[in-house]
């Protein structure tokens, strides 16, 4: 991938330059107005540093919910993202309302943030009018946010049209410069974790995973499915039983390939989905009618595990169970601690994946942790980002 990197401009090239970073800070907030999870807001720091330390005029914006176009609410303004920047970043942060027109001045060196840029009108269209007028508004245009890159909008795609400069930030550069190296320049063997609740969801990147990994891993609902799809047992069991050709279909471009898609052998079950809910190991075999599957069992996580010691690329998107519940977590777990002590590069994307990091505490142990969601599934399956391939373009 050729395109322009923030870091590529030196201090003196940047100082007094209008940088319009768009950046993903679309985080969780409770209903008591507390930012449970500010990963995204440290994930961007490094480039709004970068850019104010070298005296440019910074300004940040990014999405927050789904808000509805012109009708922005007081719940779905960056006003608490503001206060979580400020106070990492050690600097006051100014909230820009209605910035869209511009008539706000930033001082050398200032950070400002420029309120939810999903109220604006036009924005989820891509709207030409909106692009322009947002990119007079800055001198260079900086996106770094990759979870975002999958959509053509105007604050993530048609804006790098039109500006004087755009370019891609530190984390949207080590974004994709992980992913090349986890698939693109993939050490052997290439082993993927896609695990969820749905096939459907992800059908398009099993059936891509499955002409280029060594071994595809599934977890969650998306195992029971390719287990009815070998005629076992699951009870009653999330799964998808309209999906069991594809998923029949996926196992067989794996074997014609010499590549396999392993099966638990044991899984976890309980009658009912509770936290507290008795749970049972089983061999496969032995799933009753009115069992739930919530895990895999010991021996399947045992198995993996010593699989992925011998693993040369670890990409992983999705638990292998019910992780949020103890008594249905030990299959991640284990799972999780193989990939960290494992030697292969090991790449991690998706919000269970990384809610699931952060529990069993291996953050430091994984290679590259994807902020992204959708956009690292659809980089997997190969698909061109719309917000990516415009840096390219650019140059």
């Amino acid at each position: 991938m050729q395109f322009k990197k923030l870091t590529d401009f030196s201090a003196a090239q940047l100082l007094g330059q209008r940088v319009f970073i768009r950046a993903d800070l679309n985080v969780p907030i409770d209903d008591a107005g507390n930012i449970t999870d500010d990963t995204r807001i440290r994930a961007a720091l490094a480039g709004v540093r970068f850019a104010a330390k070298a005296g440019a005029r910074v300004m940040v914006t990014s999405h927050l919910g789904r808000p509805t176009e012109g009708e922005l609410r007081p719940v779905e303004s960056l006003a608490l993202v503001g206060e979580c920047l400020s106070k990492h970043l050690g600097q006051p942060v100014r909230l820009i309302k209605n910035w869209v027109a511009g008539g706000f001045d930033v001082a050398d060196g200032e950070i400002v943030l420029l309120e939810n840029c999903r109220g604006n009108v036009g924005e989820k269209t891509n709207a030409a009018a909106l692009a322009k007028t947002m990119a007079a508004l800055c001198d260079i245009y900086v996106n770094d946010a990759f979870g975002t890159a999958h959509r053509a909008e105007a604050s993530t795609e048609g804006i790098a049209h039109h500006a004087k400069i755009a370019c891609a930030g530190p984390l949207m550069a080590a974004e994709l410069d992980a992913l090349t190296t986890a698939l693109a320049n993939a050490k052997r063997p290439l082993v993927a974790i896609v695990a969820g609740s749905k096939v459907s969801t992800k059908l398009t990147i099993l059936d891509a995973l499955a002409e280029k990994v060594d071994l595809l891993i599934v977890g969650g609902g998306i195992a029971n499915t390719f287990l009815l799809a070998q005629g076992t047992p699951i009870g009653k069991s999330l799964a998808e039983p309209e999906l069991v050709g594809e998923a029949r279909t996926i196992i067989a471009k794996m074997q014609a390939r010499g590549a396999a898609v392993p099966l638990p052998t044991d899984v976890v079950c309980a009658k009912r989905f509770s936290p507290d809910a008795e749970a049972t190991i089983k061999p496969i075999a032995d799933v009753d009618a009115d069992d739930l599957i919530f895990d895999i069992g010991p021996e399947s996580a045992a198995a993996l595990a010593r699989t992925l010691q011998s693993a040369g690329t670890i990409v992983w998107n999705g638990p292998v169970g019910v992780f949020e519940f103890a008594a249905f977590s030990d299959g991640t777990r284990v799972l999780a601690e193989a990939i960290a002590g494992s030697s292969a590069y090991s790449i991690a994307g998706g919000g269970d994946t990384v809610a699931a990091i952060n529990a069993f505490g291996i953050a430091d142990r994984i290679d590259y942790i994807s902020t992204a969601g959708g956009a690292f599934l659809e980089f997997l399956e190969g698909k061109p980002l719309p917000a990516v391939a415009v840096l390219n373009v650019r140059g």
